[in-house]
C-alpha cells in the first residue's frame, strides 16, 4: 500500500431496491477502506450484494427503483453520494472507471474502436482531436493489441472476445483515473485469455499507480490479484483482511465453505464439499447471522444477534461470533470434528469398464463462411469413450468442443468420418428415433434451454411423451415428481415457470430433464460455467452420483480445467478442431506433455501459485506454425500426444520430457 491514507472510504452503505413486494435490501451496511495503488478483491456469490455495492461508487443505481438509505463514500475530503448528476458525470471516467463483465454490452457495435476511446478523451481532457487519436493508439498498446494504428478503424465483432475485454480496459484508462472498478472482468474469457487479462491488469497497476476494486467469485482470480479481500454474503461483509490472512487463515464459516468446495489440481476423488441450503431473502433479512441456517455448526446467539466485526489481527477481521472469547471451547471442537471427516471422506478412483460406448473416427465438421470460406471446426477427431467413465473435453473457444459435441448428438450432420454408439454409425439416415433417446445433452444455459412458457414439469416430460415412455398422464407425473426428488429439488416444484428458480435450480432441472428419457449417455456442454462456487460443487456432486446410481457415461466439455481434473477419468486437450493430448485425468495434469496443455495448465488461477507460471503466456502460440500437421501417439500407456516421429521417440524413453521445438 502506498499511503497510509485510504483513497477512498465506504462507511456503512445501505443500498435498498422498492420492489411490488416489498424493499429489498441488497447492501445492508457496507464499510472499508481503499487504498492508493492496491487491489481489493470483493468476493461472494450471486446476490450478496457486490455488483450494487460497486455501481453505487459510480453513482449508477437507477433511483428508483433503488434507494442509498444510508452512508457516505468519502473520496478527496468529499462524500460523492452527495453529488449532483453534473458532478458524478465529471467523476466517472476521469477519476473512477468501470470495466464491466460483458465487452460486447459495453462496447457501441456501431461506433469503431477509436471513437468509443477517443469520446471519453475529448470530454475529460479538453484536448484536440489529434492528441486524442495519438492517446488512443497509445492506450490500445498499453493494454497489448499489436499493431494499434491498423485497428483503429475496426470495430467490436472484428475482435475477439479477449481483445474486446482489452480495448474495454483501454476506454477505463483513457483518462488516467485513480479507481479503476473491475467487474467480474474475465468470467466469459478462457483461462489463457483469462490469465493474460490478469497479468495486464497488474502490469498496468505497477506503471500506473491506479487503485483497483475487483469483484469476483472466483476464488483462484482473487488468489492470483488481490493484495486485500473483503468476503460478501447477504448484503454485508463477513470477512476482510490481506489475501494470505483469508485465503490461509478463514475465519467466518461463509468463507470456509467458499474455499472448500473449490476443486484444485490436488484435491482427490471425496466429495466436494457443499453449503447446504440458499441465501436468505433479502425482502426480510434474517435477525441474527445471516448465514446462521446454512451453518451446521451454528451458535445459539447466532440466530439471535448479529455479530459485529472482531479483529483476528491489525489487518483482519470477520463478523461471527466464532470469534467471541466465550466461543473457543466450541471453536476447537468443530475443529477437530472436520479433520476428522476429512480424513474419513477420502475414496480412490474408479475403476472404468473396457466397453466402448461411442467411437469417433476421423470426425470433421466443415462449416462455410462469407465469401465462399471454409471454417474447419472439427478436423479430423478420434477417440474412444467407454462404459461408465467421465471423459473430460477442454480447450479455449473456438476449439471445436462444443461442435463435437453436437455433431455426437446429431444436431449437426458431420461432414466426414463416423460416430459409433454402441456400434451403430449414428450419422446413417437410417438410424431410428431410439438414439435421441438414448444420448442426451446437458446445456451450458439452462435458461435457454428451457421453454419460459411451459411449467418445469412440461418440460421434463416433454422426452417421455415423444419416446412414448408411459402409457398414462398419471404416470409421467409421478416420473417427473421422482426426478425432481432425484436432483435436489421438491415436488411441488413441477408447476413453476423457469424464471422462479435460480441459475443453480435451473442446471437441476436441465439434468432432470436429461434423465427422463434414461440415457446411457450424456454430453454436458458447459455445465457449471455459470454458476456460483457452491452451486457448481452441489452440480458436480449430484452428477457423480447419477452417475454411480444409474450407471451413465458422460462426455464432460468444459474451460475450468480443476474442475474437469476433478470430476474426469479420462481428460483430452483440444486445439484448432483436433485432439493434441488424451491421458488419465491424473497423469495428463501431473505430466502434460504438449507444449499448449503445458499453457492451459500453466494458465490456471491457484492459491499459493508462483507468478512464475505465467511467463510462457506472454507470447502467442501457433501450434500449426510451428510444429505442422502431426499425429497423435501413444506414448505411454494410456498416454497420446500429437507428435512428431522424432519427439515420439524422445517421450518413449523420458516419463516427463521438454518437448523439443527444432
Amino acid at each position: 500500500m502506498g499511503n497510509v491514507e485510504p483513497i477512498l472510504t465506504v462507511e456503512n452503505l445501505r443500498v435498498s431496491f422498492r420492489t411490488y413486494e416489498g424493499e429489498v435490501q441488497a447492501v445492508r451496511g457496507v464499510s472499508f477502506e481503499l487504498f492508493e495503488g492496491e487491489t481489493l478483491a470483493i468476493v461472494g456469490e450471486s446476490g450478496s450484494g457486490k455488483s450494487v455495492m460497486s455501481k453505487s461508487l459510480m453513482g449508477l443505481i437507477p433511483q428508483p427503483p433503488g434507494e442509498i438509505t444510508d452512508g457516505c463514500i468519502m473520496y478527496q475530503g468529499k462524500d460523492i453520494l452527495k453529488n449532483s448528476q453534473k458532478e458524478w458525470r465529471n467523476l466517472r471516467g476521469s477519476e473512477i472507471s468501470i470495466i464491466f463483465q460483458d465487452p460486447m454490452t459495453s462496447l457501441n457495435p456501431t461506433m469503431t474502436i477509436k471513437n468509443q476511446i477517443m469520446e471519453g478523451i475529448i470530454k475529460h481532457q479538453k484536448i484536440s482531436r489529434k492528441e486524442a487519436e495519438k492517446k488512443t493508439v497509445e492506450l490500445l498498446g498499453l493494454v497489448g493489441i499489436k499493431n494499434p494504428e491498423e485497428k483503429l478503424n475496426n470495430y467490436p465483432h472484428q475482435f475477439s472476445g479477449g481483445m474486446q475485454q482489452r480495448v474495454v480496459i483501454a476506454m477505463a484508462l483513457a483518462c488516467n483515473p485513480r479507481i479503476i472498478i473491475a467487474d467480474e472482468p474475465t468470467t466469459a474469457l478462457d483461462v489463457t485469455v483469462q490469465a493474460q487479462v490478469l497479468e495486464l491488469l497488474k502490469d498496468i497497476q505497477k506503471k500506473l499507480g491506479t487503485s483497483i476494486i475487483f469483484i469476483t467469485h472466483d476464488l483462484g482470480v482473487v488468489a492470483n490479484v488481490a493484495d486485500r479481500v473483503a468476503v460478501m454474503y447477504a448484503g454485508r461483509i463477513a470477512e476482510i483482511g490481506k489475501m494470505e490472512e483469508v485465503f490461509f487463515n478463514p475465519q467466518h464459516p461463509y468463507t470456509k465453505g467458499l474455499l472448500s468446495a473449490m476443486p484444485n489440481l490436488n484435491t482427490g476423488q471425496d466429495a466436494l464439499k457443499t453449503i447446504p441450503g440458499a441465501p436468505p431473502n433479502l425482502l426480510d433479512p434474517p435477525v441474527g447471522d445471516a448465514f446462521a441456517e446454512r451453518n451446521e455448526n451454528a451458535l445459539k446467539v447466532d440466530f439471535l444477534y448479529e455479530p459485529p466485526m472482531f479483529k483476528v489481527s491489525a489487518t483482519h477481521s470477520a463478523a461471527t461470533w466464532m470469534l467471541h472469547e466465550k466461543a473457543a471451547k466450541r471453536v476447537k471442537e468443530i475443529a477437530e470434528k472436520q479433520t476428522s471427516d476429512v480424513n474419513s471422506s477420502m475414496t480412490t478412483r474408479k475403476e472404468v469398464a473396457s466397453e466402448k460406448v461411442l467411437e469417433i473416427k476421423g470426425l470433421k465438421q466443415y462449416f462455410k463462411g462469407k465469401g465462399g470460406n471454409v471454417v474447419k471446426a472439427v478436423d479430423g477427431f478420434t477417440l474412444d469413450i467407454f462404459k461408465g467413465e467421465t471423459f473430460g473435453l477442454v480447450g479455449e473457444s473456438g476449439c471445436g468442443k462444443s461442435t463435437t459435441g453436437k455433431t455426437i448428438l446429431r444436431l449437426h450432420g458431420a461432414t466426414e468420418g463416423e460416430i459409433l454408439f454402441k456400434g451403430v454409425d449414428i450419422n446413417k439416415k437410417h438410424v431410428g428415433n431410439n438414439l435421441n433417446k438414448e444420448i442426451q445433452m446437458i446445456f451450458q444455459d439452462p435458461y435457454s434451454s428451457l421453454n419460459p412458457r411451459w411449467t418445469v414439469g412440461d418440460s421434463i416430460a416433454e422426452g417421455m411423451i415423444i419416446h412414448g415412455l408411459y402409457s398414462s398422464k398419471a404416470e409421467r407425473q409421478k416420473k417427473v415428481l421422482e426426478l425432481l426428488e432425484v436432483v435436489g429439488l421438491r415436488g411441488e416444484h413441477a408447476n413453476r415457470y423457469p424464471h422462479e428458480f435460480s441459475g443453480g435450480q435451473r442446471q437441476r432441472i436441465g439434468i432432470a430433464r436429461a434423465l427422463a428419457v434414461e440415457p446411457e449417455f450424456i454430453v454436458a456442454d458447459e455445465p457449471i460455467s455459470a454458476l456460483d462456487v457452491s452451486i457448481q460443487a452441489q452440480i458436480i456432486n449430484l452428477m457423480r452420483k447419477l452417475q454411480r446410481e444409474k450407471n451413465l457415461t458422460y462426455l464432460f466439455i468444459a474451460h475450468d480445467l480443476s474442475m474437469v481434473k476433478y470430476i474426469s477419468d479420462r481428460v483430452g486437450v483440444m486445439y484448432q478442431g483436433q485432439l493434441v493430448e488424451v491421458a488419465e485425468s491424473d497423469e495428463l495434469y501431473d505430466n502434460p506433455m504438449h507444449p499448449y496443455t503445458r499453457r492451459l495448465l500453466s494458465s490456471i488461477p491457484q492459491i499459493g501459485k508462483s507468478e512464475k507460471k505465467h511467463v510462457a503466456l506472454q507470447t502467442d502460440f501457433h501450434w500449426g506454425a510451428e510444429y505442422g500437421t502431426v499425429e497423435l501417439r501413444e506414448v505411454k500407456k494410456g498416454h497420446w500426444v500429437s507428435c512428431t516421429e522424432r519427439e515420439y521417440e524422445m517421450f518413449k524413453k523420458n516419463s516427463s520430457p521438454e518437448m523439443v521445438t527444432s
